[in-house]
């Protein structure tokens, strides 16, 4: 079983206009073609990106002038003949139906078994070449797979996708974290199976569960809120791996506009509404050139961050990072600062395990070096405002204006926000995250904003003994009345009305994506008899890890104490581990826990 007469009459594809036909009408079908979709992608990033050379010598090669962005200039887009395009559909198709019996895998009730899945994978495996450098760029496509037996991690995940959809087997589908790639199979997509490696090792888990790194609450697999793909969501998986980038410093223009046009095809059929990392990569493609009539980028990074938190129970970081990133790029400090203080709240309910290391490095890059040299600027630019007179300032002028972002304490409160999120990360975690390289750029970033500024910002230490004695509390009704406060005050100093305060801003300690009603419900109103205090005057923030409370003081004061922060933020995290339920016996050994840490 070939290509079907309406798939041949689509070719030649001579132009970006001629794949996004195609695509267009794979995507109308209920069973969009994979395989044949991945080849031509992967053709035309091979002419455009890969080998830029026009082949002489290659018979069925050929290139099609077009109009280039200078005046007077060409560019030049490789021919698809239905011929190539068709030659390696039958080789692929061939290898894998010739591999897979399917009569030796009985399939109860229409649904794939495990050990079918297994041996899926098992030949796609061991179809790769024994060595090659597995995250070079270019090798996540099939044309790659057929034509140089290379796949990447993620690549592979897809190309047993591919081979299930040639074999016929509509229920295994891709399975996407923000890492991470694997399938689902059986009745709505209740089971899940490992296919692919991941990271530098090649633990080869295929064929497992991946059940035990849910458990873990790892961000690989996003304590079970990835994503399960149907046929169109890995379409769009396959667009947004394309990688355009010739070197480390040049782009093809031609498949920058070939990767947006079809992202805009699949958001007009509503294909991305799932898929926040797509919409993400779309708000960057639109960031560098806007398509008129289209939303602004912002509204799509929002967009994004709007799907996390609706169809993903807000676990994902990189909608929040890809906001951030814009906002920085465009020298937003104070909405960066906030967007990276709601990446850092959402990772602080996950622990942090060995495999998490990229997103480890997002957040040390973050911390240690974006940070760090956005304040670094804005102080730059600050003080030649300073030092003007107020009758030479405009009235415009950002000093006058109520200061730069170093005079604004939400910028403050979100910055201590971002760590606490860190710290609150690291608690419980069986991988220390936090040395002596965060808190030399911790103390840099706190020192560009002023004493006074920092004073402006309540902290409050949320206890932790509220959630132990709802705890406990089931043991023995009468102790949770018998227990009383901690610290008691003396009678002619009422005790400070906390409770006030943490209502001031419900939203500075929280997750982002929860309702301030709700927030305010927890807090309650204030015990009778005692008078409300007087308002803060800046922002008040809830503090969730140890080490953040251990330090309150240090933050606001008048001078920083840069020994004694650096003490506390590297000190080892002294906290009482949370009660768990027990978990199902693990899948498999987690020794890849055990290899050393990258040399930073």
């Amino acid at each position: 079983m070939g290509l079907k007469p309406w798939q041949k009459a689509l070719f030649p594809l001579r132009s970006v206009e001629d794949v996004v036909r195609l695509f267009m009408a794979e995507l109308q079908q209920e069973q969009p073609d994979l395989v044949l979709l991945s080849l031509v992608l992967g053709f035309v990033e091979h002419f455009l990106a890969v080998n830029r050379v026009i082949p002489t010598n290659v018979p069925g090669i050929s290139f099609e002038p077009r109009p280039g962005p200078e005046p007077d200039s060409l560019t030049y887009f490789p021919v698809a003949e239905l011929s190539i395009v068709a030659a390696l559909y039958a080789r692929f198709t061939a290898q894998i139906r010739g591999a897979v019996d399917l009569s030796l895998y009985p399939r109860p009730e229409g649904f794939s078994s495990r050990e079918l899945v297994k041996k899926v994978s098992d030949v796609i495996w061991n179809s790769l070449s024994r060595s090659y450098f597995k995250d070079r760029a270019h090798i996540q496509s099939l044309f790659s797979f057929i034509t140089g037996t290379k796949l990447d991690s993620s690549g592979v995940a897809f190309a047993v996708v591919g081979a299930c959809q040639v074999l016929g087997l509509p229920d295994v589908h891709l399975a996407l974290s923000e890492d991470h790639a694997w399938v689902v199979f059986g009745r709505d997509g209740e089971q899940t199976a490992e296919v692919t490696w991941h990271g530098k090792g090649n633990e080869d888990r295929r064929g497992q569960t991946v059940n035990a790194g849910v458990a873990e609450r790892s961000w690989l697999y996003l304590k079970g809120s990835y994503l399960r793909c149907d046929r169109h969501m890995e379409v769009a998986f396959m667009v947004c791996a394309i990688n355009p980038s010739i070197d480390l410093h040049t782009d093809s223009l031609e498949l920058l506009q070939l990767q947006q046009r079809l992202l805009w095809v699949l958001y007009d059929m509503g294909h991305l509404e799932r898929y926040p990392m797509a919409l993400g990569n779309l708000a960057d493609l639109e960031e560098l050139e806007p398509t008129p009539g289209r939303p602004d980028p912002l509204s799509i990074y929002h967009k994004g961050i709007s799907s996390a938190r609706k169809y993903y129970n807000n676990e994902h970081i990189y909608p929040y990072m890809y906001l951030a990133g814009y906002h920085c790029r465009n020298k937003n400090v104070k909405e960066a600062l906030e967007a990276w203080a709601d990446t850092a709240t959402v990772i602080q309910d996950y622990n942090y395990c060995r495999e998490d290391e990229e997103i480890y490095k997002e957040f040390f890059d973050v911390a240690n070096d974006v940070v760090p040299n956005l304040l670094k600027e804005v102080a730059n630019l600050s003080e030649p405002l300073e030092e003007k007179g107020a009758g030479e300032r405009g009235e415009g002028s950002p000093v006058q204006a109520g200061g730069s972002a170093l005079q604004d304490p939400e910028c403050f409160a979100h910055l201590l926000r971002f760590y606490d999120g860190i710290c609150k990360w690291e608690e419980g975690s069986p991988t220390p995250v936090l040395h002596v390289g965060w808190a030399t750029f911790l103390v840099q970033s706190l020192g560009r904003f002023d004493g006074q500024v920092r004073q402006k910002v309540t902290i409050v230490a949320r206890e932790a003994e509220a959630n132990e004695d709802d705890e406990q509390g089931s043991e023995d009704p009468r102790e949770g009345r018998r227990r009383g406060p901690r610290r008691e005050s003396k009678p002619e100093e009422p005790p400070l009305p906390k409770k006030a305060c943490e209502r001031r801003r419900p939203s500075s300690g929280q997750r982002p994506d929860k309702p301030p009603a709700a927030e305010k419900e927890e807090g309650g109103p204030s015990a009778p008899g005692i008078p409300p205090g007087p308002p803060p005057e800046g922002p008040v923030l809830t503090f969730q890890s140890e080490k953040m409370k251990g330090m309150k003081e240090l933050l606001v004061a008048a001078k920083i104490n840069s020994s004694a922060i650096k003490l506390q933020l590297t000190a080892q995290s002294q906290v009482q581990m949370k009660k768990q339920k027990v978990s199902a016996p693990r899948d498999y050994t987690l020794a890849f826990l055990k290899r050393p840490r990258k040399s930073l």
